[in-house]
């Protein structure tokens, strides 16, 4: 006789299994995957659970007669043993050279600038040339962290290679004294061709559209998962990209509201969006401008962004409709402003998605003329009021901006502005980013 309840035990977990399936089905699978801690003694693992291999001896260094390796002195608190304990250190040039197969990489630098032994970490400052792009120039990881507050820093680039290798080259500044070049970890993963290939992107501010091709490179500054939790390498969808929360980027007092759903939502992706363009965690949370109309259409909902001059940026917003209410086009429309200039009149989410609990997302490029080394980039939002809209409100689930190379293959900038502290470590207060900002950071009226 039939076990019943066996049965019906063996279905269900077949079930789960292939739901299983389906949900790492989703993930992208990388076709090259590189992870180098450098100078380590042998394999690690960094807190993801990610295995590092060492670069002592590896394949992808020529010679190592022209370096040292060290750990650094001092491990702070929020210091990951992998892969930011220990260095290779250059004197002179030094290059990695990493076989791999055609198509995008992400090249990910990891740097620790701690006094190792018998060197000044304020003098580690370099230039590093990945292919025919200059990555960074004149680089000083010890004064960038400094001005962020942070105790380290992983910088991201998205580089195509066409040849099968990617030569990564460490240079010492010429005109630092006792300068050198260090590296704690390179990460070279492969990823689909989500952010160039086909799709063209409007220049905001013009009628013309701006096209990434094979010959861009990109430099990601920004990735937020708006009014949700960080989202950590192996939260990602395959790509071990890192969001973060944007509660330190919104300007001035008024925050909006998180928009609060059921975590147990379904998030349908839609027909030609591959699942993996942004972990399904960014799309179940969003922050839109709150309950009261009239509210709302006094002030804009703002982000602001500290980046480079004389570059062009890609701005990658997304939106999914999760307010249980929203269920219909007109509901909610809303413009969009990127630097005090129009990109968008009319956003409809439901209108771009067909329906609701569906992703999508918007690209837009600005070009930021070169009138000072650096300044804000501003995303703003505002209730529509010419489509009669049954809400005047916005809203917004991420964000990611990418610098994009500029003539001759250059991505190098300049050393960030200092970061203002708070007082009070609180996330839901927001500091105003210099002296004049502080008196507008009441209620921002709509000045576009």
């Amino acid at each position: 006789m039939r076990n019943t309840n066996m049965y019906y035990l063996v279905e269900q977990l077949s079930c789960f299994v292939l739901l299983v399936h389906v949900v790492l089905a989703a993930n992208y699978v990388p076709t090259d995957v590189i992870l180098l801690n450098c100078g380590a003694n042998g394999e690690t693992s960094d807190p993801d659970g990610r295995k590092w291999s060492t670069d002592i001896g590896s394949k992808f260094a020529s010679s190592e007669t022209n370096s040292i390796v060290s750990d650094a002195t001092i491990q702070k608190p929020s210091i990951s043993e992998t892969p930011y304990m220990t260095a290779r250190i250059f004197p002179s040039e030094f290059t990695y050279s990493f076989p791999l197969t055609s198509g995008r990489k992400f090249l990910r630098l990891y740097f620790y600038p701690a006094d190792y032994p018998n060197l000044n970490a304020t003098t580690g400052v370099f230039s590093v040339k990945a292919g025919q792009y200059t990555l960074l120039k004149n680089f000083s990881a010890y004064d960038t962290i400094t001005n962020l507050n942070y105790d380290f820093i992983s910088i991201e680039y998205s580089i195509y290679v066409e040849s099968g290798t990617l030569n990564v080259t460490f240079t010492p500044a010429r005109d630092t004294p006792n300068s050198y070049a260090f590296i704690n970890g390179i990460e070279v993963v492969s990823h689909p061709d989500i952010y160039s290939s086909v799709r063209t992107s409007m220049l905001v501010g013009t009628s013309r559209t701006f096209d990434i091709d094979n010959s861009t490179a990109l430099e990601n500054v920004y990735r937020l998962n708006v009014a949700g939790h960080a989202i950590s390498a192996n939260g990602d969808t395959g790509m071990f990209r890192k969001w973060v929360g944007d509660a330190s980027y919104i300007f001035g007092a008024a925050v909006g509201v998180a928009v609060t759903t059921d975590p147990n939502i379904m998030i349908s992706y839609p027909p030609g969006m591959p699942d993996y363009v942004a972990p399904v965690d960014v799309y179940k949370t969003a922050r839109s401008m709150g309950p009261t109309p009239e509210i709302n259409l006094g002030f804009n909902l703002s982000w602001y962004f500290d980046v480079d001059t004389g570059f062009s940026y890609l701005v990658r917003l997304h939106f999914c409709e999760i307010d249980p209410d929203i269920t219909r086009h007109n509901q909610r429309v809303f413009e969009i402003f990127i630097n005090n200039q129009t990109a968008q009149p009319d956003a409809d989410v439901i209108a771009w998605a067909t329906k609701s609990k569906v992703p999508v997302y918007k690209d837009y490029v600005v070009f930021l003329p070169s009138k000072s080394p650096r300044q804000d980039l501003w995303l703003k939002l505002h209730p529509n009021t010419f489509m009669k809209p049954h809400r005047y409100d916005a809203i917004l689930n991420g964000v990611e901006i990418f610098k994009i190379n500029s003539t001759g293959g250059n991505l190098a900038g300049t050393l960030p502005n200092p970061i203002q502290k708070q007082d009070i470590i609180d996330p839901s207060r927001v500091l105003p980013h210099n002296s004049d900002k502080r008196k507008e950071a009441k209620l921002e009226r709509r000045d576009i």
